[in-house]
């Protein structure tokens, strides 16, 4: 079933008009009839069954015949991730973590970052488009790039850094998570600088490793989001 996402829609709405964007694609790409039954998304956890009661490529109205609540995750997962130097791997990896299932997800700029520049809005598109594709009814949050020093600043509950130098470091899977609320630290291709591991360390943040191998910035990220979500059953 095709999955749309509106935002603004609430468990009351009853009627649901698209604009003229979604209207064409409904009618003119997906080629929708008056009477298809359809499902959106406001992106907080609401499932929505429409019937389309209109339909035309300039407006396409439905009416709400089923809102079903999906329950939220029990965990929250804040992924502060280094941009890649190519954008399609940053791409990728906003897409494969909605998939998983992520909360939140804030680029870095760190002292060995290749790239400085990060366009929020074109990373929040992709999650829109990835939450629809794998039918999730929750959108992770895509906030605004910051400096490593900053995101020190924005960590709450448990905070861990995955960095690839010779220090002392626990598997992230062998902590014990009574804190529900998660942050994990991905640095960029060039790793984390030595002052920033310890400015890391000296704001509480715990070291730990992904495995045995190196892992490039995105697969570092996919590995966490994915370690993280099987200690939350």
């Amino acid at each position: 079933m095709q999955q749309f996402y509106l935002s603004y829609l609430t468990k009351d709405d009853t009627e649901i008009h698209f604009d003229k964007t979604e209207s064409k694609h409904l009618s003119r790409v997906l080629r929708k009839k008056v009477g298809d039954t359809i499902a959106i998304t406001n992106g907080l956890g609401c499932r929505f069954t429409a019937t389309l009661t209109s339909v035309d490529h300039k407006i396409c109205k439905a009416a709400i015949v089923r809102c079903e609540e999906i329950k939220a995750d029990s965990y929250h997962l804040h992924i502060f991730i280094a941009p890649t130097k190519s954008n399609d791997r940053m791409d990728w990896f906003v897409e494969k973590a909605t998939e998983i299932g992520i909360h939140a997800i804030t680029p870095i700029i760190c002292q060995r970052s290749d790239r400085k520049v990060v366009k929020q809005e074109r990373l929040q598109k992709i999650a829109i488009a990835a939450m629809k594709q794998s039918l999730g009814t929750y959108l992770p949050i895509i906030h605004p790039a910051c400096d490593f020093s900053t995101s020190l600043t924005e960590v709450k509950g448990k905070a861990f850094i995955a960095h690839c130098q010779n220090t002392k470091k626990v598997a992230i899977e062998d902590f014990g998570f009574m804190e529900k609320h998660i942050s994990i630290f991905i640095g960029p291709e060039g790793d984390f600088t030595l002052e920033e591991i310890q400015a890391a360390s000296d704001a509480n943040v715990s070291a730990v490793t992904l495995g045995e191998k190196r892992f490039r910035t995105e697969t570092a990220g996919i590995i966490a989001c994915h370690k993280i979500s099987l200690l939350f059953p």
